[in-house]
């Protein structure tokens, strides 16, 4: 298969994978690769753990400890985003990428002080630990990309990037529940997570410098007052704005769906914890197969970032987020069916199909509003900006989290979430296109409708 394309002005374009070649781009991959999967791994082990041990550790209800553990680790999202977004406009990238692999490393040694001690209150504050590193991380991973990819480089490199991170949370998932449930899994745990810190921490060491635009900022003392003065940089320029609401959305939407699928699947569709791994799965193959096809979408029209395919993504997400209200069953599930009894059913097809294309429209929607963001922000306070994102991501996905206990303590069903969510976001995406009239009519020229 041919890895490159000429664009109309002569220029040569490689495959995104061709990426992985290179110094520029394989180690920060490989780094926030490892530190997604080390995120999720801890994070399901422990709430599985808290599942069944819970008792002999707290006299707190699992319920309380599992919403505390979700809170614990978005929570420094809200409060330090600000203060990651100062630093990495102040400071050198690549320095600040080895130090969080740093902190990951002795949050990790913490974490594992806390299974031997059984103390939930060293494990909870490991947890909010990573959530701090990964919010130290969050704008170093958005920002240094545009330092160091060429503008024709920056959408594979984000499709790349957002590819990862879907599979890293996948296998990270997958990877924490089943050795939490294992005799001795703790200690794999710990050994495993360790392991994958110093591999990360060794990467990150091979990450290019990227020196700092505003190496003379002054880090704000209230990290509160600053995340608003970094929400008014990216209020400067209307479509990045504009573009950031989309991403959080896109988040909202996302986190909504996940969140359901262990009712979902037990409550609508009758099945147990292996018919969740594939929900899951299938969503995040369908989110990382979108985000490398809208790389090849993109060179097709021999642009750098390409909007117009954002509409389409809205649209794609729109169509297969109803049909999967209303192929869902009617009926409250009776008792669990294996899941090879579940895969004989046509309407189990039918739903997984919707979860694939769902997710593959969700890829093609958010990779080129990340590659516009970074694009079109300024230098100078473009790691800021890339923080107001991360704050309001935080922000929506916690508001899309209450809404959706609001909904569903009502008495409604989740298949009456998941339509309600489809139609508020075809409206969502409408008011953003109205404002931003120029992803509907990039959308136009790049479907052949109009000219350029």
């Amino acid at each position: 298969m041919n890895d490159k394309t000429t664009s109309p002005d002569g220029e040569i374009q490689h495959s995104q994978f061709a990426l992985f070649g290179t110094r520029r781009f394989w180690p920060l991959f490989v780094t926030q690769f490892l530190g997604a999967f080390n995120d999720n791994a801890y994070k399901n082990a422990l709430v599985v753990l808290l599942a069944f041990r819970a008792a002999s550790w707290t006299d707190m209800k699992l319920e309380v400890l599992a919403n505390l553990a979700a809170g614990l680790f978005i929570l420094p999202f809200f409060l330090f985003s600000s203060t990651a977004g100062q630093l990495a406009d102040k400071f050198d990238k690549a320095w600040l990428a080895k130090l969080s692999k740093v902190l990951e490393i002795v949050i990790i040694l913490l974490a594992a002080f806390g299974f031997w001690l059984q103390s939930l209150a060293v494990l909870l504050t490991a947890l909010f630990l990573l959530g701090l590193q990964s919010t130290l991380f969050g704008p170093v991973k958005y920002a240094i990309l545009p330092q160091h990819l060429r503008p024709n480089e920056l959408v594979g490199g984000n499709a790349l990037v957002e590819a990862g991170t879907f599979v890293s949370v996948l296998i990270g998932t997958l990877t924490g529940g089943l050795l939490a449930g294992l005799d001795g899994g703790v200690v794999w745990i710990c050994v495993i997570c360790l392991t994958v810190a110093v591999a990360g921490f060794l990467t990150s060491r091979c990450i290019p410098a990227a020196p700092p635009p505003e190496p003379t900022l002054r880090i704000a003392a209230n990290p509160l007052a600053e995340s608003w003065r970094c929400i008014g940089f990216a209020r400067q320029e209307h479509s990045v704005f504009l573009s950031i609401l989309a991403i959080s959305w896109f988040w909202l939407y996302g986190a909504l769906l996940l969140a359901q699928f262990p009712a979902y699947t037990k409550s609508v569709l009758g099945g147990g914890e292996s018919m969740v791994t594939v929900l899951l799965a299938v969503f995040s193959v369908g989110i990382g197969a979108g985000s490398l096809f809208c790389e090849k979408l993109t060179r097709r029209r021999g642009k750098q970032v390409e909007p117009g395919l954002v509409p389409i993504g809205a649209l794609g997400m729109t169509l297969f987020g109803l049909d999967l209200a209303l192929a869902s069953p009617a009926q409250i599930a009776g008792d669990i069916q294996p899941l090879s009894v579940l895969l004989h059913n046509a309407a189990t097809w039918r739903i997984l199909f919707d979860l694939l294309l769902l997710g593959g429209f969700g890829g093609l929607y958010c990779v080129p509003l990340y590659a516009l963001v970074q694009q079109r922000s300024p230098v100078a306070c473009r790691a800021r900006i890339i923080a107001a994102n991360n704050i309001l991501n935080a922000l929506f996905m916690v508001a899309g989290a209450l809404a959706a206990s609001v909904f569903l303590g009502k008495g409604f069903g989740i298949p009456a979430l998941f339509l309600l969510t489809a139609v508020v976001h075809g409206v969502v995406t409408i008011y953003i296109f109205s404002v931003v009239p120029e992803f509907f009519i990039r959308a136009m020229v790049w479907l052949g409708v109009r000219k350029e």
